[in-house]
C-alpha cells in the first residue's frame, strides 16, 4: 500500500458547472489546491487548453452558494468546501485596454484647463486693476460675532419689551406670572436624585443644593465642592437673589400691595412701581454666579479675584476661555455686556420692524426668555426650540445673519 494512500484526506465530491452549461462530478481529496483543482476541470471541459500556461491563470472557480472566489494557493478544505457543493469554473474577463498616448495626452491637457489658477496666475491676471485700500484686519473684525452681538441685541429688546409690557393694564398680573415661571425654572434646577444622593452621604440638604446648582448639577463636582467648602463660614450663605430676608419681605410686600389693591387716585403709580419692583427681582435672580472651582484655579496662576470673576463672566465661566481672556487684550469688557446695541443702526431697526419680533415682544414669556439667556447664553437652544419664543430668536438671527454679509 503506498504511504500517500494511508495518510490520504477524505474524498469530496464535487459538481462543476461552466457557463456553456457543461456539468459533471468531481471527486477530489480536501487536501488539494484550488489550482490543482482547477486543472482538473479545464482538462475535462477544454481538452487541450492546459498547453496555454494562461489558461489556468484565466479561470476562476466560485462557490455557488457563497458566491465566493477560491483562492487558487488554498486548499479545497481550507476554502470549507463540503460534500456535494456546486462549484462554478468562469472566465475572467479581459482587463480593459490601455490607453493610447493621444488619449493620455488629451486627457492631461484637459485637466490642465480646468485645475484652478495659483497664486502667479491670479497676481498676473489682476495686476492692472486698480488698487483699493482695504485693510485686512479691520475687514476681519468687521464681521460680528454673532453670540457678541446677540448680547447687545437682548439687552436692548428686554429694555423695549419691558415698555411695551408696562402698557399693557394687566402688565402686573402678566409679570407676577413671568417671575412666577422664572421660580418654578429655580426649582426645576435641582435634581433630586442627585440631592438625595448628597443628603444620603450626611451632607446638609440646602448645602447639597447650593453646591448643586454651583456645579450644574453634576453630584461628583457638588461632592468635591462640599468637601473644599466644609470648613468655609460662608458656606451656607445664600446664592446672589436667593436671600431669605429680601425673598421674604418682597413676598410681604407683594400680598400687602394685592390685598389693598390700587387706590383710583394712586393705582397708576403703584403700578408702574410694582412693575419696577418685578423687573428688579428678575434681573437680581440672573445675577452672575462665578464657577468657584473654576476661581480658585485662576487665582492660583496669580490674578486677583475681582479680574478672575470679570473673565468668567465674560466667558460665560468657561475657565478656559477666560484665561485666554486675562492673558490677552481683555476684549470684550465687563463693560460692555451690560450695554445694549445701537438702536438707530440698520440691525436693530431691522429686528424691530419684523412683524414676529413686534408679536413676540409682547408676550412676557419672550421677556422671561431673553433674561434667562443673558444669564446663561447654553440656554439658547432650548428657547430657539420653543413654539412661543422659537421663531422670534429665528427672525433675529436670520436679519443678523442677512445684514452681516452685506
Amino acid at each position: 500500500v503506498q504511504e500517500e494512500k494511508i495518510f490520504a484526506g477524505k474524498v469530496l465530491r464535487v459538481h462543476v458547472c461552466t457557463m456553456e452549461g457543461a456539468e459533471w462530478l468531481e471527486e477530489v481529496p480536501e487536501d488539494t489546491t484550488v489550482e490543482k483543482l482547477k486543472e482538473r476541470c479545464l482538462k475535462h471541459c477544454v481538452p487541450g487548453s492546459l498547453e496555454d500556461p494562461k489558461t489556468v491563470t484565466h479561470h476562476k472557480l466560485i462557490h455557488a452558494t457563497s458566491e465566493k472566489v477560491l483562492t487558487d494557493t488554498k486548499t479545497v478544505l481550507e476554502e470549507n468546501i463540503q460534500d456535494r457543493d456546486v462549484l462554478l469554473l468562469i472566465k475572467k474577463r479581459a482587463p480593459p485596454p490601455l490607453p493610447k498616448m493621444a488619449d493620455v495626452s488629451a486627457e492631461e491637457k484637459r485637466k490642465q484647463e480646468q485645475k484652478a489658477p495659483d497664486k502667479d496666475a491670479i497676481l498676473k491676471a489682476t495686476a492692472n486693476l486698480p488698487s483699493r485700500s482695504a485693510d485686512r484686519t479691520v475687514a476681519h473684525h468687521s464681521m460680528r460675532d454673532f453670540q457678541t452681538e446677540l448680547r447687545k441685541i437682548l439687552v436692548s429688546l428686554i429694555e423695549v419689551a419691558q415698555k411695551l409690557l408696562a402698557l399693557n393694564p394687566d402688565a402686573v398680573e402678566l409679570f407676577k406670572k413671568a417671575n412666577a415661571m422664572l421660580d418654578e425654572d429655580e426649582e426645576d434646577r435641582v435634581d433630586e436624585i442627585a440631592l438625595r444622593q448628597l443628603t444620603e452621604m450626611g451632607f446638609p440638604e440646602s448645602r447639597a443644593v447650593k453646591a448643586l446648582r454651583l456645579n450644574h448639577m453634576s453630584v461628583t463636582q457638588a461632592m468635591e465642592w462640599l468637601i473644599e467648602h466644609a470648613d468655609d463660614p460662608s458656606v451656607d450663605a445664600p446664592l446672589p437673589g436667593q436671600t431669605p430676608a429680601e425673598a421674604t419681605a418682597e413676598a410681604a410686600a407683594s400680598s400687602a400691595e394685592a390685598a389693598a389693591g390700587p387706590s383710583s387716585e394712586e393705582g397708576g403709580e403703584e403700578s408702574k412701581d410694582e412693575l419696577t419692583e418685578i423687573f428688579k427681582k428678575i434681573r437680581r435672580k440672573r445675577e452672575f454666579r462665578p464657577d468657584p472651582r473654576a476661581v480658585i484655579a485662576l487665582m492660583e496662576m496669580g490674578f486677583d479675584e475681582k479680574e478672575v470673576v470679570d473673565a468668567l463672566r465674560v466667558n460665560n465661566n468657561q475657565q478656559n476661555a477666560a484665561c485666554e481672556w486675562l492673558l490677552g487684550d481683555r476684549k470684550p469688557s465687563p463693560e460692555d455686556l451690560d450695554k445694549g446695541i445701537d438702536t438707530n443702526s440698520p440691525l436693530f431697526q431691522a429686528i424691530l420692524e419684523n412683524p414676529v419680533v413686534q408679536l413676540g415682544l409682547t408676550n412676557p414669556k419672550t421677556l422671561l426668555a431673553f433674561e434667562d439667556m443673558l444669564e446663561n447664553p447654553l440656554n439658547s437652544t432650548q428657547w430657539m426650540n420653543d413654539p412661543e419664543t422659537g421663531p422670534v430668536m429665528l427672525q433675529i438671527s436670520r436679519i443678523f445673519q442677512t445684514l452681516n454679509r452685506t
